[in-house]
């Protein structure tokens, strides 16, 4: 997909320089819990992927409810107007991947290649890649810059090789 929308290209500059995001998921009791967790992109799955341990409370309620959002927002940086802060919120279903399985590597790789140095953890079972497929977006361009996106638009960005 050849990116030419000045929003999109946002977007796509949003995900690749923030590595953290803000994970929502729903507690036993049906309470919203929100988590920060780091992030990468995995272009073959044209999917988001986290990597949690079951010691966190959002692996649980993950296991247990997939449904999730996450939220990635661009930092605020010292006299940032809040408002115009590029920001965008994913509806999305979790799919834990199992260890080994081809999905696994890919994942593994696209994570390893954003944090090298948080590699060892893949090696800990209680350690689970998850990917998270879109349902619904909504993204923030800046202020006044407001939409609903097209799942299969922004999986086909999330498609595209990521630059490091």
């Amino acid at each position: 997909m050849s990116v030419d929308d000045p929003l999109l290209i946002s977007l796509q500059a949003l995900l690749q320089s923030e590595r953290t995001a803000s994970l929502g998921t729903l507690s036993n009791q049906g309470l919203p819990v929100v988590s920060r967790v780091p992030f990468s992109i995995c272009p073959e799955q044209a999917s988001i992927i986290i990597h949690i341990s079951e010691m966190a409370a959002h692996t649980s309620y993950l296991l247990q409810r997939p449904d999730a959002s996450l939220m990635v927002s661009q930092s605020e940086h010292g006299q940032d107007a809040v408002h115009d802060l590029p920001r965008v919120t994913f509806q999305m279903l979790a799919r834990k991947l199992e260890r080994e399985q081809p999905d696994w590597e890919q994942a593994k790789q696209a994570y390893t290649t954003r944090f090298p140095d948080m590699e060892f953890l893949s090696s800990f079972t209680d350690f689970h890649f998850f990917a998270l497929d879109l349902i619904r977006v909504r993204h923030i361009a800046g202020f006044a810059a407001a939409r609903t996106l097209k799942p299969e638009l922004v999986r086909a960005l999330l498609a595209e090789p990521v630059a490091n």
